[in-house]
């Protein structure tokens, strides 16, 4: 009888084996191009993700303040982001505040500003735009020099700028109710920077960075999600910041032997981070980056 029974049970899972290898592999499922997230533990904190940009949104009694108007390239990325924002509430949106200057996070604004809301960004943000002139980018109505803090029903939202980084224009956003920060472009949560990430002040990002991680926080919101959309924690930050540095030493002394920008870009390899999302593809932008650093003092 036993026999019987592990001879069955056997056929039964070779047949199951055969069938499953007859089948096609389900396809993954791909994200939404558009997505909007309440963020976790939270009663009014959103994130907006377009394709692989990301935006935050803060909805109160007496509005909503929104943040990067995603759009460059996306000529329809405004008025998603603003769609997106009326399915959660049909409070108006009383403020936009950019995280920087570059345009494939800000080119968006124009379904905003028809609404009404009103601009904000740091001075050298506006500075920059008016001398570049992009068509699809609304200047800022209000600018700061060093911080600022929007209080709108009962939430304030702090605004600060830490320090050149990622660009001459960058500030920090943080919640500081709910500890939660929004860090565009100078922060990717667990993988390697992107090509137009590493397009900074690299000596200056290091302490915009430790001061970053200074402040009172829990959970970092990405400009750019990494895997899975996770938010950040000051693991992360430090993370980040110890591949920087380590890899600005490690070029540092390619270059004293001559060795940018060839043969550093293509033979230069920071095994400890071979894991990290972006590490094939993205490595060598960042050993570049350091090689004009190091290799020619810019």
């Amino acid at each position: 009888m036993t026999r019987i029974v592990m001879t069955s049970l056997a056929c039964a899972l070779l047949t199951a084996q055969l069938l499953s290898q007859g089948q096609p592999a389900a396809p993954a499922a791909q994200a939404p191009q558009i997505e909007t997230k309440k963020v976790e533990g939270t009663d009014n904190v959103y994130t907006f993700r377009n394709q692989n940009s990301q935006a935050m949104f803060i909805v109160t009694s007496e509005g909503v303040v929104a943040t990067d108007p995603v759009g460059y390239g996306r000529p329809q990325g405004g008025a998603q982001y603003l769609a997106e924002i009326r399915k959660v509430t049909n409070q108006p949106v009383r403020y936009v505040v950019y995280s920087h200057h570059h345009f494939d996070h800000i080119a968006g604004g124009r379904a905003f500003k028809e609404t009404g809301a009103r601009f904000v960004a740091l001075r050298r943000a506006k500075e920059r735009l008016e001398v570049l002139k992009d068509p699809n980018t609304v200047l800022p109505d209000e600018t700061f020099d060093k911080q600022r803090t929007i209080t709108l029903g009962g939430t304030a939202l702090e605004l600060t700028h830490v320090g050149l980084n990622h660009s001459d224009s960058t500030i920090v956003m943080r919640l500081p109710k709910e500890r939660i920060v929004f860090v565009v472009d100078l922060l990717p949560v667990g993988q390697l920077p992107g090509r137009g990430m590493i397009d900074f002040y690299p000596m200056e990002a290091e302490e915009s960075i430790k001061r970053i991680i200074a402040m009172d926080w829990e959970r970092l919101i990405p400009g750019h999600p990494g895997e899975g959309g996770r938010l950040g924690t000051k693991k992360d930050a430090q993370d980040q910041l110890t591949f920087l540095q380590d890899a600005s030493a490690a070029v540092k002394a390619e270059a004293q032997q001559g060795r940018c920008w060839e043969p550093v870009e293509s033979q230069l390899k920071l095994p400890k981070y071979a894991s990290w999302p972006g590490y094939e593809a993205n490595l060598q932008f960042t050993l570049r980056r350091y090689c004009a650093l190091w290799g020619r003092g810019t």
